[in-house]
């Protein structure tokens, strides 16, 4: 197995937004150090070239959701993911852009899919992306409202549940997971009923073990033992994990599993690989699947180390 250290120096190598957060979290550089590495996202690198294509309305892909992955929306949360720094204006704009086409009487989302529901799962995107730059808005208090009402009695959320949906979703809970605890962080003044939310949502993960059926303890789907990133609205272990080690949970004896998982497809040179990406147009392409990747590298080593902590 190749040194820690040398994985650790690969990962520097890397684009902005890899740097920064190696150095916030695998190596705690001072504040002052990351957040001018982080700053550069915006300069140099992915964060630079997706922002260079957003267009004068504050749209990408010519859509507010679709195409998938060219889209407002999903080129935010790519954003969010690289750690673009809140306040960012084109991150702001293209946000209230998407609050004022999706706010629905219900406090939700929806993005023009006539008088159905709002989406769950876009919802919970939403309120993460906004909250994530930090816009001041008094609608977001809808959405995290609207969400908190949707969760259902298993502790989850699922954007199926006005079909009949009786049981959470993985794909739907991580999205609104990730969403309150960006919120958490922008509104501390709500942290108690968020949290509480959280909480339950995370113990219908545990109950999973993250990725097992509760009643035969089968893998559900083998796409959740993949690690693909950008994640899109999908749902893998280690992107349920990274979100376990972002808001310091609970230790619990029930992520033994995963976290074996995770340290199962490091490869004998320390970097853990990309898995094939899903299906739909992107701007470009970060990394290729089936090689090292930083991402996942990245990801994992600091779900480790809380693992360890």
């Amino acid at each position: 197995m190749v040194s820690e250290k040398a994985v650790v120096e690969w990962l520097l190598e890397g684009d902005p937004s890899i740097r920064w957060q190696t150095m916030r979290d695998l190596l705690g550089r001072n504040e002052r150090t990351v957040a001018r590495e982080r700053s550069r996202i915006a300069q140099t690198g992915w964060g630079a070239r997706l922002l260079e294509l957003q267009d004068a309305s504050g749209q990408w892909g010519g859509g507010v959701y679709t195409p998938k992955w060219t889209s407002t929306t999903y080129t935010l949360l790519v954003l969010r993911g690289l750690g673009l720094p809140a306040g960012n204006p084109q991150a702001l704009k293209s946000c209230r852009l998407l609050l004022d086409r999706g706010l629905y009487i219900d406090g939700g989302i929806n993005l023009g899919w006539g008088r159905r529901p709002s989406e769950t799962c876009v919802t919970g995107m939403m309120l993460s992306m906004s909250a994530y730059f930090g816009l001041k808005d008094e609608r977001l208090e809808r959405l995290a409202g609207h969400l908190l009402a949707q969760q259902m009695s298993d502790g989850g959320w699922n954007c199926r549940s006005w079909r009949g949906a009786t049981h959470s979703s993985f794909h739907t809970t991580i999205s609104v997971l990730e969403g309150l605890r960006d919120y958490e962080l922008l509104n501390p003044e709500s942290a108690p009923r968020l949290r509480e939310a959280q909480a339950r949502a995370r113990e219908f993960l545990l109950v999973h073990r993250l990725f097992r059926a509760h009643r035969t303890g089968e893998v559900v789907k083998p796409a959740l033992l993949r690690f693909a990133f950008p994640p899109r609205w999908h749902y893998d272990v280690l992107r349920a994990l990274d979100y376990f080690q972002e808001c310091r949970a609970p230790r619990d004896e029930r992520l033994a599993e995963a976290i074996a998982l995770v340290r199962m497809k490091r490869r004998p040179d320390g970097r853990w690989l990309l898995a094939a990406g899903y299906p739909g147009k992107t701007h470009f392409e970060m990394e290729k699947a089936g090689q090292p990747s930083r991402w996942n590298t990245l990801r994992a080593l600091r779900v480790l180390k809380w693992a360890t902590s």
